[in-house]
């Protein structure tokens, strides 16, 4: 583990206060948020990059990946550097602030939530609102409009929440800001068309990197269905998802949260997943923000319990 605070209750301390931050006073500023300056580097290589030969694009997305995760790294282990030289009433402020950046609990329910109150008064401004959370046609029906939010609600719980804090548990705060850097990437030039072979290596590393953290998401997202005696449905639906095109880790999430709701969460002509046993209508959405307030608050506590036990465990 590369972040080692000088004991385990600063290690305990600066993950719950991150999540304090988090859930409290939201994002950062635009204009400091590293994951915004991210965004520029990858903006600013991508604009470089060669047009019309694979090949060449290929090469120049492995340079972006290396250039930009080097960069965080880099970043991140100067930081790293100077928390482990502070006082405790300084470096665990400065830590947490640091690892909040990581991670966004807060913004993703929020963002559900506008979607929800939205769908009661104005279907355009929820056609709206879910267009800044996930990419889809702009012309969808209430119905539709649910299940999409579902649907980026439950794959966000892994990009946004679990695999963060996996990576800053195991790898400490550069490896938290090395998962956010790609993941960013993928999410700016992840996928086909333009940027078919530029961000292919983004998006395969983004999929390597949320394997694992998919996986034990739909798990807690399956032990949490139990709240609801919805727990085989679940691990049913997690079980029997179809594997598109899209991705390994694409239908984790999104089938365990179809399966705990009891609804069948599709996009139509590439997938459906789930018992529609229920009609979408505004309240699922609001069923599934609380599922991943429960999950999100969950995967929290554990990380910081495991960076506690493993700070303790080196002989912190």
């Amino acid at each position: 583990m590369l972040f080692l605070p000088q004991s385990w209750p600063l290690a305990l301390g600066i993950v719950l206060l991150a999540g304090i931050i988090d859930v409290t006073v939201g994002e950062s500023p635009a204009a400091v948020h590293p994951v915004v300056w991210m965004g520029r580097l990858i903006g600013a290589l991508e604009g470089r990059r060669p047009h019309d030969r694979p090949r060449a694009e290929l090469v120049y997305g492995v340079l972006v990946v290396l250039t930009v995760t080097g960069a965080c790294a880099a970043a991140a282990i100067a930081l790293t550097v100077l928390v482990a030289q502070l006082p405790w009433w300084l470096a665990l402020p400065i830590g947490a602030a640091a690892l909040k950046t990581t991670f966004s609990l807060r913004g993703l329910v929020s963002a559900g939530r506008r979607i929800q109150l939205a769908l009661a008064s104005d279907t355009d401004a929820a056609r709206a609102g879910l267009a800044a959370l996930v990419s889809r046609s702009r012309d969808l029906e209430p119905p539709q409009i649910v299940s999409a939010t579902v649907e980026s609600l439950a794959e966000n719980l892994t990009d946004s929440v679990v695999s963060p804090l996996l990576y800053c548990v195991v790898f400490g705060l550069p490896g938290a800001f090395v998962y956010r850097a790609v993941n960013t990437m993928d999410a700016m030039i992840g996928y086909r068309g333009a940027y078919e072979y530029v961000g292919k290596p983004a998006a395969r590393l983004d999929d390597v990197l949320n394997w694992v953290p998919a996986r034990l998401t739909a798990l807690l997202l399956v032990m949490l269905a139990s709240l609801r005696r919805a727990h085989r449905k679940a691990w049913a639906c997690l079980r029997s998802r179809p594997h598109p095109p899209t991705g390994p880790n694409k239908l984790v999430t999104i089938s365990a949260m179809a399966g705990a709701l009891g609804v069948q969460l599709a996009k139509p002509g590439v997938y459906a997943v789930g018992p529609a046993d229920r009609p979408l209508v505004a309240s699922v959405i609001g069923e599934a923000i609380d599922l991943v307030w429960l999950a999100g608050g969950i995967a929290l506590a554990v990380a910081a319990g495991l960076s506690a036990l493993l700070v303790w465990g080196v002989g912190g």
